[in-house]
């Protein structure tokens, strides 16, 4: 299937987006020969900061193949970033709704159409204390079970040393000037699961395939080994509130 055209709306968000990209920040790019040239596809991307999805669409945008983020539904309705979230084909995600299911049925239609649809497996900023990818959600799963479209796994380092989460002070830090450093990896080979039940241990299994293929190229970003077990936030609050209780009864 061929490739969607950019179109205006993407155009004018480049237009206005890049050039601060570009004077704030340096870039060190790898991995684009493996951004399909045709046809629908996922991407899997790791998140440390508020800023890691202006220097992702900045990488692919320049390989011609633009992605379609799946965002809050709540922003689709803010006056010009609605706009552009409209105007650019962004995926609404109603969460806890009736309509939650929009998000995925939207996602499946765009990759049909031969689209690229940018998921954030982990669901929200990493709570993982050193900054690595936690424990994903399922989403990027199920979608790729369904259409066997191709998982390009991207990591991303650098917008969080200038922008990181959840920080009260100085919430931005661009000097001295970071380098904004995103590399895409080859394929996630999913083919086993094809044709299997999407049971919830199969989705998990896939997820985790997914979360390694990130992980991995993170840790060759970094240049440091990775955990060997991901971050799991509900098991950390889990463990917070056995020692909580375990204090109360001293």
């Amino acid at each position: 299937m061929p490739r969607r055209r950019i179109g205006f709306w993407y155009r004018l968000a480049a237009v206005i987006a890049k050039p601060p990209l570009v004077v704030l920040f340096k870039r060190d790019w790898q991995g684009m020969e493996n951004i399909p040239a045709d046809g629908g596809f996922i991407t899997a991307i790791n998140h440390n900061s508020y800023l890691d999805p202006l220097s992702y669409a900045h990488f692919q945008y320049n390989t011609g193949r633009v992605p379609r983020f799946l965002a809050k539904a709540g922003l689709f309705t803010r006056g010009f970033v609605g706009t552009m979230l409209r105007g650019t084909g962004q995926i609404p995600v109603y969460r806890e709704t009736t309509d939650a299911l929009d998000a995925f049925r939207a996602a499946v239609a765009a990759i049909e159409r031969g689209e690229c649809v940018a998921f954030y497996p982990e669901g929200t900023l990493t709570r993982d204390p050193d900054m690595w990818p936690m424990a994903g959600k399922t989403g990027a799963a199920r979608v790729a079970l369904l259409t066997k479209a191709p998982v390009i796994p991207v990591a991303q380092w650098g917008a969080n040393e200038a922008m990181p989460p959840y920080a009260k002070e100085n919430k931005f830090r661009l000097f001295p000037r970071k380098t904004l450093r995103v590399r895409a990896g080859k394929p996630v080979d999913l083919s086993e699961f094809y044709g299997r039940d999407a049971t919830p241990e199969l989705l998990r299994e896939v997820t985790e395939k997914i979360m390694a293929a990130i992980t991995e190229l993170l840790a060759e970003l970094r240049e440091e080994p990775a955990p060997a077990e991901p971050y799991d936030p509900r098991g950390a609050r889990a463990e917070q509130r056995r020692k909580a209780a375990g204090e109360g009864t001293k």
